[in-house]
């Protein structure tokens, strides 16, 4: 349960802190994810930045059994189902959220859903240490989420250099201007632009076009959060965001590949 009185964010971050903590890092662990990185460089890697850049509205689709501020979204989510459902509907690529406390997820549904899939496979959590790309170059991940926000001073670059010595590509994400800032300082080539205020919860694509029309020339960028449909979608393309990652919107429609096909289609 989240405490209205604290920032989610804090208190998802202190509770994998604490589950961090608690766990020790199992032997071997890197190791077993440098092999894990060398045999999907030898099959050939899904890149999400690759996918991202074909015309139109290309939309990253998501698994996410429920978020700590609207509640259960689809409380018996079959990831394979619903990731061939996006991939049917047109979608770049399939985001699978794996916080286990506030979101209900399980890194399993990673290599699950990348086998039935052609598509990359984007793994979203909320990542703290160099460990947790281990594990996730282990389960097959192609593309994993940083939050620019709770990685402190150094640790975000030293987080995204360490995905991309593992093949994995980072979408990092930016709430505001400074957070921006420290991801331009970074190699990321994908950034995210948070269109949600997590302290309030509003949705504000203006503020959100304004911070992306700052980031620098050759980087992509993707507008995460807000997405409520087609008029959305229009919306946003107006403001040159053509590339979005939505989930409450399709987890809550009745046929979650045609509602993204719909969404694909406003391009």
């Amino acid at each position: 349960m989240t405490d209205p009185g604290r920032g989610v964010l804090a208190q998802i971050t202190e509770a994998v802190m604490a589950r961090l903590a608690r766990e020790p890092e199992p032997p071997g662990l890197e190791a077993r994810a440098r092999e894990a990185a060398g045999i999907r460089r030898r099959e050939g890697r899904r890149s999400l930045a690759d996918s991202l850049a074909k015309a139109g509205i290309r939309v990253i689709a998501e698994c996410k059994r429920r978020s700590p501020s609207k509640g259960w979204l689809r409380q018996r989510l079959d990831p394979v189902a619903l990731a061939c459902a996006y991939e049917a509907g047109g979608a770049a690529a399939i985001s699978v959220v794996t916080e286990p406390e506030f979101f209900a997820g399980q890194p399993g549904w990673v290599p699950a859903v990348r086998r039935a899939v052609a598509l990359p496979v984007l793994q979203k959590d909320f990542l703290l240490a160099p460990r947790q790309l281990f594990e996730a170059a282990i389960v097959g991940a192609d593309a994993v989420l940083l939050i620019a926000r709770v990685l402190p001073g150094g640790l975000l670059a030293e987080m995204v250099s360490a995905a991309e010595e593992l093949g994995l590509e980072a979408l990092v994400e930016a709430y505001d201007a400074r957070d921006l800032e420290r991801v331009a300082a970074t190699r990321a080539r994908l950034v995210g632009i948070n269109s949600r205020d997590l302290g309030t919860f509003e949705v504000d694509f203006g503020a959100a076009a304004a911070l992306a029309a700052r980031v620098p020339a050759g980087r992509t960028v993707v507008l995460e959060s807000g997405v409520g449909g087609p008029d959305d979608v229009r919306r946003v393309a107006r403001l040159g965001l053509r590339r979005l990652l939505v989930g409450e919107y399709l987890l809550r429609s009745p046929d979650a590949g045609a509602a993204l096909a719909e969404l694909v289609a406003c391009a």
